[in-house]
């Protein structure tokens, strides 16, 4: 089943582009290319049960199955040993990652307490976004009982954008809601 928001891209979301930036190709438009959700456990990485939850919540945030990232050198001070686990990651692509923004963009972040928008500025220069979340009980996945505590993730947006101005435009148009200034 296609999803509801890769037809927009490809019915009004790329002509919009190709008038806005004058390209030349439909092919030359940006796209979203992935979206990466990553959680770190912090002082929890020792906790076998806090990395099981962790792993079970971003699985059904996500619709797939999360993966567990490791510490590749060790570090006093930071109490780290080497192949200890630290965070926990899901990479989305295709019809998943289509399926996330949209349940990202319309019903999680107008879920937020005194949502004003989120920040334009957390772009990188290259046209990827990057958004750091409070908490995951903003996501209607999550059974607020079922939960241990309240941790944060961060989601990164990557995109084929070539600059800020055409990953900004890009977003706008998916309906990303940007804090007016």
């Amino acid at each position: 089943m296609a999803q509801r928001l890769k037809k927009l891209y490809f019915q009004k979301i790329v002509p919009n582009l190709l008038d806005q930036f004058q390209y030349k190709n439909k092919f030359q438009a940006p796209r979203v290319e992935k979206i990466v959700i990553n959680r770190g456990l912090g002082a929890a990485s020792q906790n076998a049960k806090v990395l099981d939850s962790c792993l079970k919540e971003l699985s059904n945030i996500a619709g797939q199955k999360s993966v567990v990232t490791r510490s590749k050198k060790a570090i006093a001070g930071f109490k780290l040993k080497p192949d200890i686990p630290v965070g926990v990651s899901v990479t989305l692509r295709g019809d998943r990652m289509y399926g996330f923004l949209d349940r990202l963009i319309n019903l999680a972040l107008p879920r937020i307490r005194d949502f004003q928008g989120i920040n334009i500025k957390s772009f990188d220069g290259h046209g990827n976004y990057s958004l750091g979340l409070e908490e995951q009980l903003m996501f209607p996945e999550i059974d607020y009982d079922k939960i241990d505590q309240i941790r944060g993730m961060d989601i990164s947006i990557i995109t084929s954008s070539k600059n800020d101005s055409e990953g900004i435009a890009l977003l706008k148009e998916f309906g990303m809601p940007f804090k007016r200034k």
